[in-house]
């Protein structure tokens, strides 16, 4: 399972309806690169056949079984502070991240 913050339901929800697709899903994954191997990315997509679909404060995820396998137990925030960052994923499954926090091994 993958879970959203409300700060970050709410950040998306808004994205979302900037995006005026209403068939296309907040889409999380694991890519290689960044700083520590892998790194995370989202983006809106139209679900794939082997996709995983979630929810999570009443926003709809997809992500594919790979990406799946790295962030099972994953929460997403979203800081909009002074010094925020944007998204910032926890995930327990990560053995060391990159200062930036959007990479990890």
């Amino acid at each position: 399972m993958i879970t959203l913050t409300p700060r970050a339901a709410k950040q998306v929800r808004t994205m979302h309806a900037e995006l005026n697709a209403p068939e296309k899903r907040l889409r999380v994954l694991v890519e290689s690169g960044g700083c520590s191997g892998f790194q995370y990315g989202m983006s809106f997509d139209v679900t794939k056949p082997d996709d995983t679909q979630l929810e999570s404060e009443g926003v709809p995820l997809i992500i594919d079984p790979t990406s799946l396998a790295y962030m099972s137990g994953s929460s997403i925030d979203f800081d909009d502070g002074l010094h925020g960052k944007g998204f910032e994923i926890k995930n327990p499954n990560a053995q060391s991240t990159c200062g930036c926090g959007k990479s990890f091994s």
